[in-house]
């Protein structure tokens, strides 16, 4: 099972959340941002249904692949 982390800091002249290298929206205050983070970590772990998905490589090459609905990885939030 994956592990994502959702890391609160500051940025674009507010708060977000960060994944990785990838940063949400901006929010006014860091409870927002929060709140936003936990939102996102509580749904990325609600199982869904299986189906194929369609997803680009980072070689250009479209790929389509199985995806297990009920495959959900373990969420942080971290301040």
């Amino acid at each position: 099972m994956s592990h994502v982390v959702y890391e609160i800091v500051q940025h674009d002249g507010g708060w977000a959340y960060k994944v990785g290298d990838v940063f949400s929206e901006s929010f006014a205050t860091k409870e927002l941002a929060h709140r936003a983070a936990s939102r996102a970590a509580r749904e990325q772990k609600t199982p869904g249904e299986s189906e194929i998905i369609e997803y680009e490589d980072s070689s250009g090459h479209w790929r389509d692949e199985a995806a297990d609905g009920r495959d959900r990885p373990d969420t942080e939030v971290k301040d």
